[in-house]
């Protein structure tokens, strides 16, 4: 099909043989260098956020320039991802098609999930601590650090299942970001690959778990160091908790089961053992 169009990508059936190699060696890799590109991964979307928040704080921006354009700013963390290498738990959910063709043990796929989710936590959450540290959320006459704080209470305020399905939806996105980016075979198809399904996802308002993972903690800086204002609410770790719980179920669902089962169905399945 790629030169039936004459394309230079991989076609979609190499993407997937791809992604099922790539996720055998993400399973297997050393603990520490799974752990240490963790803690890159999660600071890099949290670099994302913080591209997001100096747009959302603008308040001479219309609602669809200041989501769209937060959303194409954002593509800065997983295009750092992508490129310069990092570990991403919403990106690795994609090991469930490697886990499907039986290339990786039950315990391979969990244990990747588990480490890459915490690590990814310790870097998004040491991030917000040297931004907060730098005094950036006094930019904008404070506005910074206003916006940063009324996205966390946002966040912390939506129900459960709905926190689960924007978790489902933004990460089919990712998930396809990632997958399109595997086709490509230089940094501008990937960087083309990847903006426009983040850019959507941002814009739609979609929860990503990583993302949460810098804002919130670092709106609970800021509130700390500020003070609460007479009636309003506060940012809290249980609240903290409430958001993420259901997000990374979301997550979990939209691009294991979406993007990397369905896909598995479609090109990998019968071709290999039943998982372990």
């Amino acid at each position: 099909m790629s030169e039936l169009f004459g394309s230079d990508a991989y076609a979609p059936r190499e993407v997937a043989q791809r992604v099922e190699s790539v996720g055998v060696a993400k399973a297997r890799m050393a603990t520490l260098a799974l752990l240490m590109l963790g803690v890159l991964a999660g600071a890099f979307i949290g670099l994302g956020a913080l591209f997001f928040v100096i747009v959302k704080s603008d308040a001479s921006l219309g609602f669809a320039a200041g989501q769209v354009l937060g959303g194409v700013v954002f593509s800065l963390g997983l295009l750092l991802v992508v490129v310069a290498g990092a570990e991403l738990f919403t990106g690795n959910n994609l090991l469930a098609m490697a886990w499907a063709d039986g290339k990786i043990s039950s315990a391979e796929l969990l244990r990747n999930w588990a480490l890459v989710c915490a690590a990814n936590f310790v870097g998004a959450a040491g991030l917000a601590l040297l931004v907060f540290a730098s005094g950036h959320t006094d930019m904008n006459d404070g506005a910074i650090g206003r916006t940063v704080v009324k996205i966390a209470l946002a966040k912390q305020a939506l129900p459960a299942w709905e926190a689960f399905f924007r978790g489902a939806l933004c990460n089919v996105l990712v998930c396809m970001a990632v997958w399109m980016a595997m086709a490509g075979r230089s940094v501008v198809d990937k960087a083309v690959a990847i903006v426009f399904p983040i850019s959507a996802f941002v814009a739609a308002g979609f929860e990503h778990s990583i993302a949460n993972m810098y804002l919130m903690p670092l709106a609970w800086l800021v509130q700390l160091s500020n003070g609460l204002t007479p009636g309003q609410a506060a940012v809290t770790w249980v609240g903290m908790a409430s958001n993420l719980l259901p997000v990374i179920a979301g997550n979990l669902l939209g691009g294991s089961v979406l993007v990397g089962l369905a896909y598995h169905v479609i090109y990998r399945r019968g071709q290999g053992s039943p998982p372990g």
